[in-house]
């Protein structure tokens, strides 16, 4: 951990703090998700940087240590993918291979669209390509859905305002490290889902979350709940919503995000690839949400062999 370097980078007047390990003209970039930072990818970092790769992962606006935006509840995703290029271009980087988890998967691919020629490659995990527009499986999930209660104004907010940052993102690693989506009843809030007595997943460590806690603890959660809960509608009016570059899918397989409704079938079936026409797809068959953390050797060498295949 130690041999990764942290700096800060200007872009469109903030200053975005990037993490990164490694030299060479091969550049992977890693976008982060929810409740993530920039740590989340220190076992790949690592990895990839003993392969001899440039191994970057920047924290979002508002996330970690990079500066909030001015008005964080106007946050959106096409903030992210131009903080993107920014970053990029200011460190003189033609082109990249980009590792998104979560959320992190959706600014990837739209990365990809909106400047293909910027992008060797692109995984993801947890998170297949969803074009972008109104979500259907929403639809079909009730009132208690973390997601929709988090897209609540106040809410979430009142939720999280009673624990301290730490406690919150333990208890949504906890949860989204479950293979059931987090869904609460009527009179409950989804941090009353955790029982303080639930141990950590076996994976993260208290020094992990010490470190979530702190960098949580600066930022806050206020642009994390714009983008992604509150911005999901954001409209990119693409011409081509095909992903052309090379992609590749690391699911797990009790990973509760694929029974969000309709997502196991547009994975299984084969839809997917009607988007993402040179995608490769792989399940870890204990792999939860967290698979880079939790199998970090696993997901590590998938990583290596597309890379390989892609340079």
């Amino acid at each position: 951990m130690d041999q990764i370097q942290h700096k800060f980078v200007e872009v469109q007047g903030l200053k975005l703090h990037v993490a990164e390990i490694g030299t060479g003209p091969n550049v992977v970039v890693f976008l982060h998700g929810f409740p993530e930072i920039w740590y989340s990818w220190r076992h790949q970092m690592i990895a990839l940087a003993k392969a001899r790769f440039r191994a970057i992962a920047p924290d979002y606006r508002g996330y970690g240590l990079s500066d909030p935006p001015p008005e964080p509840e106007k946050a959106s995703l096409r903030d992210f993918i131009d903080d993107l290029l920014g970053i990029i271009d200011a460190l003189a980087i033609p082109k990249v291979f980009l590792v998104g988890k979560d959320f992190g998967a959706r600014p990837a691919y739209l990365f990809g669209i909106i400047h293909p020629e910027r992008v060797l490659g692109i995984v993801t995990m947890g998170v297949p390509y969803l074009p972008p527009g109104p979500s259907e499986h929403r639809k079909h999930l009730p009132e208690g859905f973390y997601i929709l209660r988090w897209q609540e104004p106040g809410r979430a907010e009142a939720d999280f305002g009673r624990l301290d940052a730490k406690t919150v993102v333990r208890n949504v690693y906890i949860l989204f490290s479950r293979s059931e989506i987090p869904i609460a009843a009527e009179n409950q809030e989804i941090m009353d889902l955790v029982d303080q007595s639930t141990p950590l997943p076996p994976w993260f460590t208290e020094e992990d979350l010490a470190n979530y806690g702190a960098l949580y603890e600066k930022s806050g959660f206020r642009t994390a709940l714009q983008v992604p809960y509150r911005s999901f509608g954001e409209e990119f009016n693409l011409t081509d919503p095909i992903v052309k570059q090379p992609a590749l899918l690391i699911m797990g397989s009790k990973d509760y995000v694929y029974k969000f409704p309709g997502i196991g079938d547009f994975i299984n079936s084969g839809k997917v690839k009607e988007f993402v026409p040179k995608l490769d797809i792989v399940f870890l068959p204990e792999g939860t949400h967290f698979v880079q953390e939790q199998s970090p050797e696993e997901v590590n060498q998938l990583i290596l062999n597309f890379l390989a295949k892609h340079i």
